[in-house]
């Protein structure tokens, strides 16, 4: 069981929130975060390189001139690698780079990503955020409030386009839905930052998942 202070917007400690451990999978499974990390990046690829091989190139298949006896250097057809102009001789094609992960594995993964978080004292509680209005002034002021000077991702319970609208200016800063949080982003991030609902919420899931 391990102990998180929750903070206000002011960034005074109002209350303490009790972690389960377990309810994150208990320890850090660094070779399943590792898996989830390479498909994160994998899955970003965009893989539409793509250059000319010979069969693309136009022009005639017949081979230049003869083998021998010529003074010139051996030269097969015009689409030859070997010429201005020619194919590529290993040739880029679009392709797929995207992996997948079972649903469970990647659950365990954003857990461990979360748990390994909160060990290394890395993640930062706040008791809500709400905001009337599209504010980024306010919501930077909540991160110096709160001591964040580093790249953070902020998870809240349920989409809120004020606070989305409220934060994306602001360089390195990513807002996340607790259903959307992943590994990737999560590891990706130096700070994470909950709102106490969005926690509670997940260590209540992970729980009634393993029921």
């Amino acid at each position: 069981m391990i102990s998180l202070p929750v903070y206000n917007k002011e960034g005074k400690e109002i209350e303490a929130l009790k972690v389960d451990t377990s309810a994150f999978g208990g320890r850090v499974r660094f070779a399943l975060l590792k898996q989830a990390i390479v498909m994160y990046h994998a899955n970003k690829r965009v893989g539409t390189a793509a250059t000319k091989n010979r069969s693309m190139i136009e022009g005639s298949t017949r081979k230049l001139y003869a083998q021998k006896h010529t003074g010139n250097a051996r030269a097969g057809t015009i689409r030859t690698a070997k010429r201005v102009g020619g194919g590529v001789t290993f040739a880029k094609i679009p392709r797929d780079f995207s992996r997948r992960m079972p649903k469970k594995q990647r659950h365990l993964a954003r857990d461990s990503a979360i748990l390994s978080k909160i060990l290394s004292n890395n993640v930062v509680v706040i008791d809500e955020l709400k905001f009337e209005r599209p504010k980024t002034k306010d919501f930077a002021a909540i991160l110096d409030n709160l001591k964040i000077d580093r790249s953070c991702l902020v998870v809240i319970n349920e989409h809120d386009d004020m606070l989305w609208r409220s934060a994306r200016n602001i360089p390195k800063i990513a807002v996340l839905s607790a259903a959307e949080s992943n590994a990737g982003d999560i590891c990706r991030h130096a700070k994470l930052l909950f709102t106490k609902e969005a926690l509670v919420a997940l260590m209540n899931r992970e729980k009634e998942s393993e029921n």
